[in-house]
């Protein structure tokens, strides 16, 4: 294989490996907390500072747009889509950006997942001063910051 195939294909295994990682931690955890807790259920971790409770999010960030799930579908959708073309603009070897665009995306893919099979997402993050959140919100927050911090080296 040629020098450039190698990172092209390596950058694809990053990239998938880690949207698998990061599907496996969002699911089992939403997972956990459907069979093991009832919506409205709060746990407190540290009182009055974090609790696991038990949130059906039918909306987006801050609950915003509730049951307007063929928004949120459509947006994901597209991201998917601008992610795969994004190696292009992007090309050659770069497992960082790889890395960083599979955290986003896995992030993505995991809300995708629950809203496409309930309308919904699990939310269980609670953190008493911040609405309730959820594992892929943030692999979502962590892979946009180490994109944006990728990009501003880049340009730099």
């Amino acid at each position: 294989m040629r020098r450039d195939t190698v990172g092209i294909v390596l950058n694809a295994a990053v990239f998938l490996f880690t949207i698998f990682v990061v599907l496996l931690i969002d699911q089992s955890t939403k997972g956990m907390i459907v069979n093991q807790m009832q919506p409205g259920e709060s746990i407190p971790v540290i009182t009055n500072i974090f609790h696991i409770t038990y949130v059906r999010n039918p909306g987006g960030a801050f609950g915003i747009l509730a049951y307007r799930t063929e928004i949120f579908v459509a947006m994901a959708v597209f991201f998917i889509i601008l992610v795969s073309i994004l190696p292009i603009y992007f090309p050659g070897r770069n497992l960082k950006m790889s890395c960083a665009l599979g955290i986003l995306t896995g992030g993505v893919m995991g809300n995708l997942l629950d809203r496409l099979r309930t309308g919904h997402v699990v939310d269980f993050l609670d953190f008493r001063v911040w609405p309730i959140f959820n594992a892929a919100d943030v692999f979502i927050f962590i892979g946009a910051i180490f994109l944006f911090v990728f990009i501003i080296k880049k340009g730099g």
